[in-house]
């Protein structure tokens, strides 16, 4: 298997099989995804394609905060984030979640490891400009891709949970988008793969709703404000785009549930929406 930073030398474009991608997941999506999709993964990574995978989990940090009776609020879309509610943040995400990810890629005959952004400080953040109002939600500053690459070089794919750590080792909650597209960003990876539970980006309504094959960060904002795109596909939009920064150029929705969808996009099949920038 020829290495990460080799694979990284030969990479124009998209992501062709023999090179690195990086998928973004929510933590309920995954958890509703088939046994088929991870023995997709498994075939790629027998392949030598390498993967970083980072997850989100919004549901199931709000579901244990109400078990634990800890009152959450949102602001402007970013949960307001008290060290009380980082607790609880860290032990779903870096705990349970990364955990059930890691042992369906094993079962399905895969090599994983999970991680945090703390560990190693992998990802370092400081607090977003708005943190009098949110808490301790943090921007990225920067990734250390090195242990990234260096776990791919052994055969496992990193699965990150997106807690990110300053230089005095205080803990952040970060945007499971924000953090995927920095990952991706700081290896190298010009294209990112969003799984979701939506077959792309839909325009129209009813009989006449249609997946878009390919659209601009610009003609998203211009549709959401016409309406054409509404509802709950706004945040699955905002959220890819958010991914796009830095050297991605291109983040691909697609649905999970699709056979073979990780292999069918690397190969360069058209398949869910290509969100890319101009």
């Amino acid at each position: 298997m020829k290495s990460v930073t080799e694979h990284q030398e030969q990479q124009q474009g998209a992501v062709a099989a023999g090179g690195t991608f990086v998928m973004k997941c929510g933590g309920s999506t995954l958890a509703a995804l088939p046994d088929s999709f991870f023995e997709d993964l498994e075939k790629l990574q027998q392949q030598g394609v390498h993967a970083v995978i980072v997850h989100g989990g919004g549901p199931a940090i709000s579901g244990n905060l109400e078990k634990l009776g800890i009152e959450t609020e949102f602001v402007n879309g970013l949960r307001k984030t008290t060290e009380e509610v980082l607790d609880v943040v860290e032990m779903v995400l870096a705990g349970t979640i990364n955990k059930q990810i890691v042992r369906r890629i094993q079962r399905a005959g895969g090599q994983a490891i999970g991680l945090s952004g703390s560990d190693g400080a992998l990802i370092q953040a400081k607090p977003v400009t708005n943190h009098a109002e949110v808490g301790f939600v943090g921007d990225v500053t920067d990734v250390k891709s090195p242990i990234l690459t260096g776990m791919m070089d052994m055969g496992y794919i990193p699965v990150v949970a997106p807690i990110g750590v300053d230089a005095a080792g205080q803990r952040y909650n970060i945007n499971a988008d924000t953090a995927a597209g920095a990952v991706a960003s700081h290896l190298g990876v010009q294209q990112m793969i969003v799984v979701t539970d939506v077959p792309g980006i839909l325009k129209g309504s009813g009989s006449e709703k249609r997946v878009l094959p390919s659209v601009t960060v610009q003609q998203i904002e211009d549709m959401i404000g016409t309406g054409e795109i509404y509802g709950g596909m706004i945040p699955k939009v905002r959220a890819a785009i958010s991914c796009i920064h830095g050297q991605v150029r291109e983040v691909v929705i697609v649905d999970g549930s699709e056979p073979n969808v990780l292999s069918r996009v690397l190969a360069g099949e058209k398949l869910g929406t290509r969100i890319v920038r101009m």
